[in-house]
């Protein structure tokens, strides 16, 4: 088989998003070799044009064919085996079997999906449920605010007074601050992967303002809403004030499992899901079933809300692939968050709309609701373009991963060898599992008592979903008191 296709692959104007200048992304220097023969094989066999069981070459035959070293093949191939892209055996490297991709639909087609957006936000009653901002020891969520760059945050702030106007101390702009949208843009595109334009984003006042917004302008009142079962509590909370009956779907080990019963009886109109780090089991959905779920919620005509609350928290390696990025017309919405990135105070956090609604969605979200918070966006802009931002997560991402190894030795010796701790592949906390005879519950109760945040595994399940065990926040848990939160969390395990 002739691979002469993969040389041209290479060229930095061949690859999506790498273009300079476009969607606000860094430019094609910024983007390695090895990054660039990953994206090309991958968008090959999620096009199709490298059909299920095609045999790919040897790394150093293809190594030598492109005149490169072949470690970039390594990795290249090493991270789409990890993705479900491809699969190893002794034979060697070939594509893995996934869900035939459809062809792309004109985008007035697409945009059908969600007509009247403009009309819909008219009626709408905006409402969020009050949050408990005590920040105990394992309290999930929690940044660590005291590692926080106040030094440089405080120069961006400064700047945006002294830069302001009265245009920034009114309502913000419809869709939020240009310069964020831009900066924002920018940095998806470059860290993230997502090849978005400015003007597909919008500004909220963090994820529950999202998620609000989302149900009021993408489903109608008695549609049905899905939510993951155990799942984030506040999407039920905004699905349900917003007039959507929520139909519960249950989790397995790969992520959100929905059966054939759920797709007849339960015909959803919006899909919330946290693909790449399920909250708060941990669990990663594998790409295969990625791209069913965007099949099957495209021929229900759904909506899917991809919360991606986390990622910029992987303990090694990039982060899987958004839902938003994989398909060009995919019916997805991505959201994300600065509560975990920089500190929840801050009450911004950001959706990401597919071309064929941005417009429509930021009209109708400017008739819904009214953005403040101008002088934020505008230092926030700054504090992205002048890549303090950047700088901030990689300091915190490698200050998470020491906290989590030091927590996880900690349980160790305390609980045992064979103490049962998951989802450390991403975010701020771990699950510990709970025999049956210990009540999770009454766990969290007597570790409140004792100055703890834990919280009950079974709190985020609703029947007849089961399960026991402890959510464990790291964030905010400094390693110096890391053995003696420890010695208090057997204290109530123990009874």
């Amino acid at each position: 088989m002739e691979f002469d296709w993969l040389l041209a692959m290479l060229s930095p104007e061949t690859v999506p998003g790498t273009t300079p200048g476009e969607g606000g992304g860094a430019g094609a220097e910024a983007i390695p070799r090895q990054r660039m023969l990953y994206l090309r094989l991958r968008e090959a066999v999620l096009a199709g044009r490298l059909p299920a069981g095609t045999r790919l070459p040897a790394s150093r035959s293809l190594a030598a064919t492109l005149g490169i070293a072949r470690n970039t093949v390594l990795f290249a191939y090493e991270q789409l085996v990890a993705e479900g892209c491809l699969v190893a055996d002794r034979q060697g490297t070939c594509v893995a079997p996934l869900p035939a991709p459809c062809a792309a639909r004109p985008a007035a087609v697409a945009a059908t999906n969600a007509p009247g957006l403009a009309e819909r936000a008219a009626l709408a009653v905006r409402r969020e449920p009050a949050r408990d901002a005590e920040a105990l020891p394992f309290s999930p969520g929690v940044p660590d605010l005291g590692a926080f760059p106040f030094r440089s945050w405080r120069a961006c702030l400064e700047r945006a007074w002294r830069d302001a106007g009265w245009r920034q101390l009114g309502y913000a702009a419809h869709g939020g601050d240009a310069l964020l949208r831009e900066a924002l843009a920018g940095h998806l595109t470059s860290v993230r992967g997502l090849a978005v334009a400015a003007g597909q984003i919008v500004v909220t006042s963090g994820t529950q303002a999202a998620l609000d917004l989302c149900a009021r302008l993408l489903a109608d009142h008695g549609d049905t809403a899905w939510a993951e079962n155990p799942g984030y509590l506040a999407a039920r909370v905004a699905f349900g004030l917003a007039g959507l009956r929520v139909h519960d779907v249950p989790v397995d080990a790969q992520g959100m499992a929905p059966e054939e019963d759920d797709w007849g009886r339960h015909r959803p109109r919006l899909i919330m899901v946290t693909p790449s780090h399920q909250y708060p089991s941990g669990r990663v959905m594998p790409l295969s079933r990625r791209l069913a779920l965007i099949e099957r919620a495209r021929e229900v005509g759904a909506w899917i809300i991809e919360d991606d609350y986390d990622s910029e928290f992987r303990r090694a390696g990039p982060a899987p692939p958004a839902l938003f990025g994989l398909q060009p017309d995919a019916p997805v919405v991505y959201a994300g968050t600065f509560s975990k990135t920089l500190y929840p105070g801050l009450r911004l956090g950001y959706l990401v709309l597919p071309q064929t609604i941005a417009a429509d969605f930021v009209h109708a979200a400017a008739l819904a609701t009214r953005a403040g918070q101008g002088i934020e966006q505008r230092a926030l802009a700054d504090f992205i373009r002048r890549g303090h931002y950047t700088t901030h997560l990689r300091r915190m991402r490698a200050r998470y991963n020491g906290r989590q190894a030091a927590l996880r030795s900690a349980m160790q010796r305390v609980f045992g060898q064979d103490v049962e701790l998951s989802g450390g592949e991403a975010g701020l906390h771990l699950v510990m599992r709970l025999p049956d005879a210990v009540a999770d519950v009454a766990v969290a109760q007597r570790a409140a008592v004792l100055g703890l945040g834990v919280r009950a595994l079974s709190a985020y399940a609703r029947p007849p979903v089961r399960c026991n065990g402890l959510v464990l926040g790291y964030g905010n848990l400094d390693e110096d008191n890391v053995a003696e939160a420890v010695r208090r969390l057997a204290l109530a395990v123990g009874g």
